[in-house]
């Protein structure tokens, strides 16, 4: 009964968008229903849809609501975010720059960003700016750095050169955000703007995308913004927006579909928009055209339609029953989205569905496409419903298997409390593990997770955020090693990036507080085998500990008497204390063993 009324309200709001627009083409009678069962079937909360011919809007409208818990209509004004169809705006962006002279696709990243360090020489010499546009850097996606651990801009680009690639150079087509990052840090270091200021000026002012923006979360209340959503068990649940700042060349742009039917309607005809040329034909010739080979070649049984995949400038190609297809899809919490249109054609459709990970968008898509280029009927929700529920099953059937990896009946080497602490990787920035009730978690800057005992020390992390992917049946493992003391020391991410090295993360030492007069304690000298070791105060309160022919170490109060070295991992002195609280030596604790110098 709930789904009948669903459907009927949903049908009801979006039926007069449909059939009010003068001269409504007859391609797309009933176009209402059919999305209405769409969205149902999904249950997606809601969508924008836009479709273009030539230099036309066929129909721009909303369908379901924006705002579910309040049963807000959505509109063909409702702005969605539209996550990787950001990236075809910022690989256009660096095409006007070239058609300026201010830039050359096939001159090397490094010759506009100088500072830029990646993980090897192949890269930091060879890597050209259109293999950032293209995905054939060789780097996979790594994309748990920017997810779990988002920061500045900046700072991203400073991470990258910790990223190890899985292939080499062109060898593979791997998708990858951060080569966009790049990107958009091009455009900034020629221009001396910020990318949002250069998409602004460059395309959303001539467009006439007035409220189009990159920050929905700080949308004012009177916006028509759409709530992010996805599905569980049937039901539409509310899932926050992700501050995508840093990551925006990537995926940060929000927009409605009327807005997007613009920026569809330049490409279809030739870079231009109401007579102004928008993009430079040069660059729309390559960004449409083959860069890399994605995969296929040959159709298959499930989409015998397809006889090519390949990847242009910020753009997915491929073949549609013999027609010329150029598409991207979006993914971003609670949101999906397919911006796509035909050149030989002259159509496009844009769809914006605020569901996460949702198929909705290539089922509105294909079902809008197959009308217009006047192909038989393929029920694409039935075919798409079918194949979601077959993976679902083959899923649940692989969880029912037993894990032959798994060794039942251990424990861990250590007590909960001794796990606990930040464990950092330059790449990947800071995984921190505490405890509760004996139970292990970790926190990212993003996620929390449930740490579940595996065997031994590894542990499997199940993201305690609901509508991520990273649930119990990820393949991701965290195993915890100990140092030559037996302290645990370290963090292997295994199956974080597939196709390269674990990710190692180091547990850091924690500072505790000690006073000065308790420091004092410590400083003065000490014999060890004939040689005098020397522990001072600098002017900072730091204890410093000094060996003839050795630099000066900064040290780092850990407890229990205890100094870590800061420049030296393994390395600590610990100094023996009376009952009369004097110190009487200082141990000098080392991977080859400990040595003992006493006090003189």
């Amino acid at each position: 009964m709930k789904k009948q009324i669903f459907l009927f309200v949903t049908a009801l709001l979006s039926f007069l968008p449909a059939f009010t627009q003068k001269n409504a083409d007859l391609r797309l009678k009933g176009l209402d229903t059919m999305i209405n069962r769409v969205l149902s079937d999904w249950h997606a909360a809601g969508c924008g849809v836009a479709v273009v011919e030539k230099n036309k809007v066929l129909f721009a409208g909303g369908f379901g609501f924006s705002d579910y818990e309040a049963k807000k209509p959505a509109t063909a004004n409702t702005i969605f975010q539209i996550g990787s169809c950001t990236k075809a705006f910022t690989s256009a962006l660096l095409g006007v720059l070239a058609n300026e002279g201010k830039l050359d696709f096939d001159e090397k990243v490094t010759a506009y960003l100088p500072d830029l360090r990646l993980f090897n020489d192949e890269l930091n010499t060879r890597l050209t700016v259109r293999d950032l546009t293209s995905h054939r850097s060789g780097l996979p996606r790594h994309d748990l750095s920017w997810y779990l651990n988002p920061t500045t801009r900046d700072s991203f680009v400073h991470r990258m050169r910790y990223f190890e690639p899985s292939a080499g150079l062109r060898e593979q087509w791997q998708y990858n955000n951060f080569g966009f990052l790049l990107q958009g840090a091009i455009a900034e270091k020629l221009t001396g703007k910020s990318w949002e200021d250069n998409i602004r000026q460059r395309f959303f002012q001539p467009l006439g995308m007035k409220t189009a923006m990159f920050d929905i979360w700080n949308a004012p209340a009177t916006a028509d913004v759409a709530k992010g959503y996805f599905e569980k068990d049937g039901a539409v649940k509310f899932m926050d927006y992700y501050r995508i700042e840093g990551m925006g060349p990537a995926g940060s742009i929000n927009a409605s579909a009327s807005e997007m039917a613009n920026w569809v309607i330049t490409w279809i005809n030739g870079g231009k928009f109401n007579g102004q040329e928008v993009l430079p034909g040069t660059y729309m010739s390559q960004a449409v055209s083959a860069q890399m080979a994605m995969g296929g070649g040959m159709p298959g049984a499930e989409n015998p339609n397809i006889f090519f995949s390949n990847y242009g400038m910020g753009w997915m190609l491929a073949s549609y029953y013999g027609h010329y297809r150029v598409e991207h899809g979006g993914n971003i919490n609670g949101f999906s989205a397919s911006v796509c249109f035909f050149p030989a054609d002259s159509i496009g459709v844009v769809v914006l569905v605020n569901q996460n990970g949702s198929q909705a968008t290539s089922a509105i898509r294909n079902l809008i496409i197959d009308r217009l280029l006047g192909l038989k009927y393929h029920d694409w929700n039935a075919d798409l419903l079918a194949r979601a529920e077959k993976q679902k099953n083959a899923a649940k059937e692989a969880g029912k298997a037993e894990d032959l990896s798994r060794k039942t009946g251990t424990r861990p080497s250590h007590l909960p409390a001794e796990f606990a602490g930040s464990y950092e990787n330059p790449g990947y920035g800071a995984l921190v593990v505490s405890t509760r009730n004996d139970s292990l978690f970790a926190r990212s800057a993003y996620v929390n997770f449930y740490l579940q005992h595996y065997h031994y020390d590894i542990f499997r992390p199940v993201a305690l955020m609901e509508g991520l992917d990273i649930e119990e049946d990820s393949p991701i493992r965290l195993q915890f090693t100990t140092d030559l003391k037996g302290d645990i020391a370290e963090l292997h991410a295994i199956g974080l990036e597939p196709g390269v090295k674990e990710i190692l993360f180091t547990k850091k030492a924690t500072a505790i507080k000690v006073s000065k007069d308790d420091l004092e304690k410590y400083c003065g000298e000490y014999s060890l085998g004939g040689t005098t070791c020397k522990i001072y105060l600098r002017p900072d309160n730091t204890l410093m500990v000094f060996v003839p022919g050795q630099p000066d170490y900064e040290t780092l109060p850990i407890g229990n008497h205890e100094f870590k070295l800061k420049i030296l991992d393994g390395y600590s002195v610990r100094f023996d204390v009376d009952e009369n609280s004097k110190t009487t030596a200082v141990n000098f604790i080392q991977p080859n063993g400990t040595f003992k110098a006493t006090r003189k």
